[in-house]
């Protein structure tokens, strides 16, 4: 443990002769320092001290992007949510309740209708917390929704995604959503509207190998992990020791894979100057 937790707060706890709660502060993965929540909150769970990027939950993220924090949630078809009555150690069933609470959300993902820099868009963001940010049957109404949406108010549609991939939970099911994504998608670009990715960490499985990688332009949170399969398992497969910083943005940017890596506090700005620039071309 750090002075923080051994030194800091036994010393405040003698001061104000009460209990000082655990969860004031958390620890930073990327320089292990502890951080008072209220101070991440206030910073996009953004790390001052090393820059590294916390996973962001929907909600927030659509707040911390549209102008002046306002916009409408879209209202999602409903699907079966448990069609294959599927169980492992737990039922599904119970894995969606839990998530339900404990996201206060409905799925993975939610959309949100408003405004960029004066631009009508629609927004799709993951919440990696629901099951892994997977992509089961809502997901894919979810997406479908916001693509319908952008082409009936001709706005442009922005996708962030935080996917562990396909929820595989609904089986045969979840795959197909790579499908009606994919041409959900499709239809938006031959309306000539613009469409944008923001991949967060981590993207990965059915997400990255569908909508997320269909980008107009495709942008990249700070040290988010970007792949299909992940490091361990292609290593072990190709029997190869893997390059340092492997599927990493900024390793994809070198790569081509996407076109800027962005840092969260700079995300909504440059949504504006790339979304007035496509419309006007």
């Amino acid at each position: 443990m750090s002075w923080l937790t051994n030194i800091v707060r036994p010393k405040l706890r003698a001061l104000v002769k009460a209990d000082i709660p655990d969860n004031l502060w958390t620890r930073c993965s990327g320089c292990e320092q502890m951080l008072f929540h209220r101070e991440l909150n206030d910073n996009l769970q953004v790390c001052k001290l090393c820059n590294h990027h916390f996973r962001m939950d929907s909600k927030d993220r659509l707040q911390s992007l549209f102008d002046d924090s306002q916009y409408t949630v879209l209202k999602l078809p409903a699907v079966i949510t448990d069609p294959l009555h599927f169980k492992d150690q737990k039922k599904y069933s119970d894995r969606l309740k839990q998530a339900k609470n404990k996201t206060n959300t409905k799925d993975a993902i939610q959309v949100g209708r408003g405004k960029i820099s004066g631009q009508k868009v629609i927004i799709a963001a993951f919440n990696f917390a629901f099951i892994g940010g997977s992509m089961g049957t809502a997901v894919g109404e979810a997406i479908v929704t916001a693509a319908e949406a952008a082409q009936a108010s001709k706005a442009a549609l922005v996708v962030i995604p935080a996917s562990g991939g396909a929820r595989m939970h609904e089986g045969i099911l979840s795959l197909m959503q790579m499908a009606r994504t994919t041409i959900a998608i499709s239809q938006v670009k031959e309306k000539g509207l613009p469409y944008i990715t923001v991949l967060a960490d981590p993207t990965s499985g059915g997400v990255a190998a569908s909508f997320a990688m269909l980008g107009d332009i495709t942008l990249a949170e700070p040290g988010a992990m970007i792949g299909f399969a992940g490091p361990r398992v292609i290593k072990e497969t190709i029997g190869t020791q893997l390059p340092p910083n492997f599927q990493t943005a900024e390793y994809l940017l070198e790569h081509g894979m996407v076109d800027r890596v962005v840092a969260r506090a700079d995300l909504k700005n440059t949504l504006g100057v790339l979304l007035k620039l496509l419309r006007q071309s």
